[in-house]
Protein backbone atom coordinates (compact mmCIF):
# COMPACT_ATOMS: atom_id res chain seq x y z
CA UNK A 1 0.00 0.00 0.00
CA UNK A 2 2.76 2.40 1.13
CA UNK A 3 4.62 1.36 -2.21
CA UNK A 4 1.53 3.38 -4.56
CA UNK A 5 1.11 5.95 -2.08
CA UNK A 6 4.81 7.04 -2.24
CA UNK A 7 4.30 6.85 -6.03
CA UNK A 8 1.26 9.12 -5.88
CA UNK A 9 2.65 11.58 -3.50
CA UNK A 10 5.94 12.12 -5.46
CA UNK A 11 4.01 12.03 -8.85
CA UNK A 12 2.14 14.73 -7.42
CA UNK A 13 4.88 16.97 -6.32
CA UNK A 14 5.85 16.72 -10.03
CA UNK A 15 2.51 17.64 -11.29
CA UNK A 16 2.54 20.72 -9.10
CA UNK A 17 -1.10 21.50 -9.86
CA UNK A 18 -0.66 24.62 -6.94
CA UNK A 19 1.87 26.19 -8.69
CA UNK A 20 0.37 25.63 -12.00
CA UNK A 21 -2.67 27.53 -11.39
CA UNK A 22 -1.64 30.84 -11.83
CA UNK A 23 -0.36 29.60 -15.27
CA UNK A 24 -3.23 28.49 -16.12
CA UNK A 25 -4.95 31.40 -15.27
CA UNK A 26 -2.74 33.56 -17.75
CA UNK A 27 -3.51 30.63 -20.11
CA UNK A 28 -7.20 31.11 -19.98
CA UNK A 29 -7.62 34.30 -19.88
CA UNK A 30 -9.32 34.90 -23.52
CA UNK A 31 -11.25 31.90 -23.31
CA UNK A 32 -15.03 32.55 -22.76
CA UNK A 33 -15.90 31.89 -18.11
CA UNK A 34 -18.39 29.93 -19.55
CA UNK A 35 -16.19 27.30 -21.19
CA UNK A 36 -13.10 27.11 -18.65
CA UNK A 37 -13.72 24.49 -16.96
CA UNK A 38 -14.53 21.93 -20.11
CA UNK A 39 -11.02 23.85 -20.97
CA UNK A 40 -9.44 22.37 -17.96
CA UNK A 41 -11.25 18.95 -17.09
CA UNK A 42 -10.27 18.60 -21.42
CA UNK A 43 -6.84 19.61 -20.98
CA UNK A 44 -6.52 17.13 -17.63
CA UNK A 45 -7.84 14.55 -19.89
CA UNK A 46 -5.31 14.45 -22.27
CA UNK A 47 -2.47 14.58 -20.05
CA UNK A 48 -3.66 11.75 -18.22
CA UNK A 49 -3.86 10.00 -21.66
CA UNK A 50 -0.24 10.88 -22.28
CA UNK A 51 0.92 9.84 -18.85
CA UNK A 52 -0.97 6.19 -19.49
CA UNK A 53 0.28 5.73 -22.82
CA UNK A 54 3.86 6.99 -21.73
CA UNK A 55 3.84 4.17 -18.19
CA UNK A 56 2.14 1.60 -20.75
CA UNK A 57 4.62 1.65 -23.66
CA UNK A 58 6.96 4.86 -22.90
CA UNK A 59 10.68 3.00 -23.47
CA UNK A 60 9.18 1.53 -27.16
CA UNK A 61 7.47 5.01 -28.12
CA UNK A 62 10.68 6.51 -27.21
CA UNK A 63 13.13 3.91 -29.07
CA UNK A 64 10.58 4.29 -32.10
CA UNK A 65 10.74 8.31 -32.70
CA UNK A 66 14.14 8.15 -31.82
CA UNK A 67 13.74 10.68 -28.76
CA UNK A 68 15.27 10.57 -25.55
CA UNK A 69 15.32 12.51 -22.91
CA UNK A 70 17.88 15.13 -23.55
CA UNK A 71 15.79 15.96 -26.39
CA UNK A 72 12.31 15.74 -24.41
CA UNK A 73 13.71 17.68 -21.81
CA UNK A 74 15.43 20.80 -23.86
CA UNK A 75 12.02 20.86 -26.20
CA UNK A 76 10.13 21.41 -23.24
CA UNK A 77 12.37 23.70 -21.80
CA UNK A 78 12.18 26.06 -24.88
CA UNK A 79 8.09 25.82 -25.07
CA UNK A 80 8.02 27.08 -21.33
CA UNK A 81 10.21 29.67 -21.52
CA UNK A 82 8.27 31.37 -24.44
CA UNK A 83 5.10 30.68 -22.67
CA UNK A 84 6.82 32.10 -19.53
CA UNK A 85 8.20 35.40 -21.45
CA UNK A 86 4.60 35.99 -23.15
CA UNK A 87 3.47 36.31 -19.11
CA UNK A 88 5.90 38.63 -18.11
CA UNK A 89 6.14 41.12 -21.32
CA UNK A 90 2.06 40.11 -22.50
CA UNK A 91 1.14 41.32 -25.90
CA UNK A 92 -2.21 41.87 -27.97
CA UNK A 93 -2.64 38.13 -28.46
CA UNK A 94 -1.95 37.66 -24.05
CA UNK A 95 -0.12 34.78 -23.20
CA UNK A 96 -1.45 32.17 -25.98
CA UNK A 97 0.38 34.89 -28.97
CA UNK A 98 -3.01 34.32 -30.83
CA UNK A 99 -5.04 37.26 -31.56
CA UNK A 100 -6.98 35.62 -34.27
CA UNK A 101 -8.15 32.32 -31.98
CA UNK A 102 -11.06 32.51 -29.53
CA UNK A 103 -7.67 31.91 -27.25
CA UNK A 104 -8.60 28.19 -26.20
CA UNK A 105 -5.52 26.18 -25.71
CA UNK A 106 -5.55 22.91 -26.87
CA UNK A 107 -3.62 20.27 -25.70
CA UNK A 108 -0.24 22.77 -25.87
CA UNK A 109 0.81 24.06 -23.49
CA UNK A 110 -1.64 22.57 -20.91
CA UNK A 111 -2.07 19.09 -21.36
CA UNK A 112 1.56 19.01 -21.71
CA UNK A 113 4.21 20.53 -21.35
CA UNK A 114 2.19 22.34 -17.78
CA UNK A 115 0.49 19.42 -16.91
CA UNK A 116 2.17 15.97 -18.37
CA UNK A 117 5.26 17.56 -18.54
CA UNK A 118 9.18 15.91 -18.84
CA UNK A 119 9.70 15.81 -15.10
CA UNK A 120 6.13 13.22 -14.87
CA UNK A 121 6.89 11.73 -18.45
CA UNK A 122 10.27 10.80 -16.78
CA UNK A 123 8.25 10.15 -13.30
CA UNK A 124 6.20 7.59 -14.97
CA UNK A 125 9.02 6.17 -17.29
CA UNK A 126 10.94 4.80 -14.09
CA UNK A 127 8.29 2.93 -13.19
CA UNK A 128 8.13 0.76 -16.15
CA UNK A 129 8.92 -2.48 -15.27
CA UNK A 130 10.42 -1.60 -11.92
CA UNK A 131 8.94 -4.53 -9.78
CA UNK A 132 6.36 -7.84 -10.69
CA UNK A 133 3.23 -5.26 -10.22
CA UNK A 134 4.88 -2.27 -11.31
CA UNK A 135 1.55 -1.85 -13.74
CA UNK A 136 -1.11 -1.91 -11.04
CA UNK A 137 1.15 0.27 -8.80
CA UNK A 138 1.91 2.59 -12.01
CA UNK A 139 -2.03 2.92 -12.84
CA UNK A 140 -3.21 3.91 -9.10
CA UNK A 141 -0.47 5.92 -8.96
CA UNK A 142 -0.99 8.00 -11.62
CA UNK A 143 -4.55 8.21 -10.89
CA UNK A 144 -4.57 9.02 -7.65
CA UNK A 145 -2.07 11.95 -8.53
CA UNK A 146 -4.37 12.91 -11.41
CA UNK A 147 -7.17 12.86 -9.73
CA UNK A 148 -6.12 15.74 -6.95
CA UNK A 149 -4.59 17.90 -9.85
CA UNK A 150 -7.40 18.22 -12.05
CA UNK A 151 -9.50 18.94 -9.08
CA UNK A 152 -6.92 21.50 -7.69
CA UNK A 153 -7.09 23.03 -11.33
CA UNK A 154 -10.82 22.70 -11.90
CA UNK A 155 -10.71 25.30 -8.84
CA UNK A 156 -9.04 27.75 -10.41
CA UNK A 157 -11.37 29.86 -11.85
CA UNK A 158 -13.00 30.40 -8.88
CA UNK A 159 -9.43 31.21 -7.28
CA UNK A 160 -9.54 33.74 -10.20
CA UNK A 161 -13.06 35.50 -8.99
CA UNK A 162 -12.10 35.11 -5.19
CA UNK A 163 -8.82 37.01 -5.27
CA UNK A 164 -9.65 39.63 -8.13
CA UNK A 165 -7.93 40.60 -11.75
CA UNK A 166 -5.39 42.68 -10.32
CA UNK A 167 -3.98 40.03 -7.55
CA UNK A 168 -4.03 37.43 -10.53
CA UNK A 169 -1.98 39.40 -12.66
CA UNK A 170 0.54 39.94 -10.12
CA UNK A 171 0.46 36.51 -9.40
CA UNK A 172 0.61 35.53 -13.05
CA UNK A 173 3.89 37.60 -13.65
CA UNK A 174 5.46 36.11 -10.48
CA UNK A 175 4.54 32.38 -12.12
CA UNK A 176 6.29 33.73 -15.40
CA UNK A 177 9.37 34.47 -13.45
CA UNK A 178 9.47 31.12 -11.98
CA UNK A 179 8.49 29.60 -14.91
CA UNK A 180 11.37 31.25 -16.40
CA UNK A 181 13.48 29.98 -14.22
CA UNK A 182 11.99 26.82 -14.48
CA UNK A 183 12.31 26.49 -18.11
CA UNK A 184 16.49 27.19 -18.00
CA UNK A 185 16.48 24.16 -15.11
CA UNK A 186 14.72 21.86 -17.91
CA UNK A 187 17.26 22.85 -20.34
CA UNK A 188 20.20 23.17 -18.64
CA UNK A 189 19.11 19.61 -17.27
CA UNK A 190 19.16 18.30 -20.75
CA UNK A 191 22.25 19.75 -21.90
CA UNK A 192 23.67 18.11 -18.71
CA UNK A 193 22.25 15.09 -19.39
CA UNK A 194 23.95 15.37 -23.04
CA UNK A 195 27.07 15.61 -21.70
CA UNK A 196 27.34 12.82 -19.79
CA UNK A 197 26.18 11.22 -22.40
CA UNK A 198 29.27 11.99 -24.51
CA UNK A 199 31.70 10.48 -21.09
CA UNK A 200 32.92 7.05 -22.20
Amino acid sequence: MMNWLSLAFTLLLVLDPFGNIPVLAGLLEKVAPQRRRFVILRECLIALVILLVFLVAGPQIMRLLGVGQVSLTVASGVVLMLIALRMLFPGKGGVSGDEESDGEPYIVPIATPLIAGPSAIATVLLLHGSSEDWLINGLVAVGLAWSVTAGLLLLAPELVRLLGKRLMIAGMRLAGLLLTVIAVQMVLNGINLFIQGLKP
